[in-house]
């Protein structure tokens, strides 16, 4: 009679001898390089940042960080009372509250013309598919080349093509700084990032509007509705959730945003956010311990709207 172990034995060596095993060791092995390159680039760096930002680093001992000194929550205390962080009027209202702004506003200009782009673009002209590749070109184009020539429209020489137009018109008596005008730079931001991503909502959106069933309109025409009462009560309920899922994604890369604000006006007048207050602290005044302190609070300020903003899209969706 075979003893309890060597049954034992013998079963994990036919239970690991298994197909089933086999492909699980399989899926292991094709999973680790992927692994190991998020740890690497993605996981490490983003715990490495939370423990920088409780300790004194800059260029004196960035050779030597990991003795770096302790100072707890002092960073985080620099970065709260510093004049770029804290709101002091309306032309500048800090980097946190301008991030919110910024994110909120731009994400909403964002999806609003990216829905009228994809309604016009749903409705069967010619050279439709021109138009849509047409559509796509603030989404695909470099952002250097674009950031560029939007700041050369804006120029606040009198050469500079608004400007110019403007004097022409007899609407304005002398040029506008208008990246350099507190208020007026913010709006001109929020246009730009409307406009070079309104593509992206207008593709997920066109999607979802090619997939939603004829016959709810044909059954509302019967019932002699309008144009407006099919948008409100068949287009948008069938878009609600492509709608909150680009809303949600938008924000977040919008509040993480650098480039966009940071060519246009270089974190200057009145459009200095979280990222660019981040760079910054890190990268101007070389203290990194302060700069991940930034980057944390960014962080936190998103999973705390992520928290809210699930629990309410999922209580939504649990009353539909």
């Amino acid at each position: 009679m075979t003893s309890l172990p060597e049954a034992t034995k013998k079963y994990q060596k036919k239970r690991w001898a298994s197909l089933q095993a086999q492909e699980a060791r399989l899926a292991w092995k094709l999973l680790l390089p992927t692994a190991i390159i998020v740890f690497g680039l993605v996981i490490f760096p983003a715990i490495f940042s939370i423990w920088i930002s409780f300790h004194k680093v800059n260029l004196s001992n960035l050779n030597d960080v990991f003795h770096a000194p302790y100072v707890g929550l002092d960073n985080y205390h620099r970065v709260i009372t510093d004049y770029a962080f804290k709101w002091t009027s309306w032309k500048n209202m800090g980097a946190y509250i301008t991030s919110i702004v910024y994110s909120f506003v731009s994400t909403i200009v964002t999806i609003i013309v990216g829905l009228i782009a994809a309604l016009l673009l749903n409705r069967p002209f010619r050279a439709r598919g021109v138009s849509r590749a047409v559509f796509l070109f603030p989404y695909v184009a470099p952002i250097v080349s674009v950031a560029f020539v939007w700041r050369w429209l804006l120029d606040p020489r009198p050469s500079g093509v608004a400007n110019d137009i403007l004097m022409r018109l007899n609407l304005i008596s002398r040029p506008l700084g208008f990246l350099s005008t507190p208020g007026l730079a913010l709006i001109l931001v929020i246009v730009f990032t409307g406009w070079r991503y309104f593509p992206f909502a207008m593709l997920m959106i066109l999607a979802r509007l090619q997939a939603i069933d004829r016959t709810l309109y044909e059954a509302a025409d019967v019932d002699g509705a309008n144009t407006w009462a099919k948008f409100i009560n068949i287009t948008i309920p069938e878009l609600r959730y492509v709608l909150g899922a680009l809303f949600l994604l938008r924000l977040i890369w919008t509040f993480n945003k650098f480039d966009d604000i940071y060519l246009l006006t270089g974190g200057g007048f009145g459009t200095n956010v979280l990222p660019v207050l981040t760079y910054q602290f890190s990268f101007r005044l070389f203290n990194f311990g302060v700069g991940a302190a930034a980057a944390m609070i960014l962080l936190l300020t998103l999973i705390i709207f992520l928290v809210f903003y699930v629990g309410l899209f999922m209580r939504s969706t649990e009353e539909a």
